[in-house]
C-alpha cells in the first residue's frame, strides 16, 4: 500500500461527519474535510513524518497525491511534510510550491506555504527577488505569499524588501492582500515597532484602513 493510501485509510478511520460539516462551513463550504482536529490529525502521522524526516528527500509524488485529494486534511499534511523538510528545500523548489499555492488556493494553505519561502530566502539570495515579483502578479494568492513569506522571521527580516513588497501591493481592494499587508507589519513590530510606524507615517494615505488597523495593533 503507497504512502499516500495508507494515510488516506487512517484519516478516514477517524472522520466525524458533524465536525467535518462545521469545518467546511468555516472554509465557505470550499472543500471536503474528515472532520479531524489539528492535534488529532498530526498525531495519526506523527511516526510517518519521522520515517520520512529520515529519508532526507522530499517526496514530491507523495505532496502531489496530497493535494489531489479533496479533503483539506491532506493539503494540511502536505504543509506539515514540507515544514519538516524545508532543510532539503532548495531553489528550484519554489516551482512545486508555487503550483501549491494556486491549486485550491485560500488563507489556510497560503498561510502555511508562505514560510516555507521565508526559511528558504534566508539561505538563498534569490528568493528575493522572485518575491518582488510576486508581487505584482495579478494572482492574490501569489501576491499575498510574496507579502508574507518573511512572517516570524524577526530579526532577520529584510525590511527594503518588506516595504518595496507592501508599496507595490498598495490601493488593492482585495481584502486578502490588505489583511496581508496589516498582518506582515503587525509582525515585524513586534521586533522594530519604530520602523513600522515610520513605514505608517510614509504611507498611510495610500493604504486601506484594514491595513492601518491590523499594523497598529501592538504599537
Amino acid at each position: 500500500m503507497s504512502k499516500y493510501l495508507k494515510l488516506k485509510s487512517l484519516f478516514a478511520a477517524q472522520a466525524d461527519e458533524e465536525r467535518a460539516a462545521a469545518m467546511a462551513a468555516y472554509q465557505k463550504n470550499q472543500f471536503e474535510f474528515y472532520g479531524i482536529p489539528a492535534p488529532q490529525r498530526r498525531k495519526i502521522y506523527a511516526d510517518f513524518l519521522k520515517a520520512e524526516k529520515k529519508i532526507k528527500a522530499i517526496d514530491w509524488e507523495f505532496l502531489d497525491a496530497c493535494y489531489a485529494d479533496p479533503h483539506r486534511e491532506f493539503q494540511y499534511l502536505a504543509y506539515d511534510y514540507l515544514l519538516r523538510m524545508q532543510d532539503y528545500l532548495v531553489y528550484e523548489d519554489v516551482v512545486k510550491i508555487k503550483d501549491y499555492v494556486l491549486t485550491k488556493s485560500w488563507w489556510d494553505t497560503i498561510d502555511f506555504l508562505t514560510k516555507l519561502l521565508g526559511s528558504l530566502g534566508t539561505r538563498d539570495e534569490r528568493i528575493k527577488p522572485l518575491m518582488l515579483a510576486w508581487s505584482k502578479n495579478d494572482n492574490i494568492w501569489i501576491r499575498r505569499t510574496a507579502i508574507e513569506h518573511q512572517l516570524g522571521l524577526n530579526g532577520q527580516t529584510d525590511t527594503d524588501l518588506l516595504a518595496e513588497i507592501i508599496v507595490n501591493c498598495l490601493g488593492s481592494d482585495e481584502f486578502f492582500i490588505n489583511k496581508a499587508i496589516g498582518w506582515a507589519l503587525r509582525d515585524y513590530a513586534r521586533t522594530n515597532p519604530d520602523w513600522v510606524r515610520n513605514f505608517l507615517q510614509q504611507h498611510e494615505g495610500r493604504m486601506a484602513k484594514l491595513s492601518v488597523r491590523e499594523a497598529s495593533k501592538h504599537l
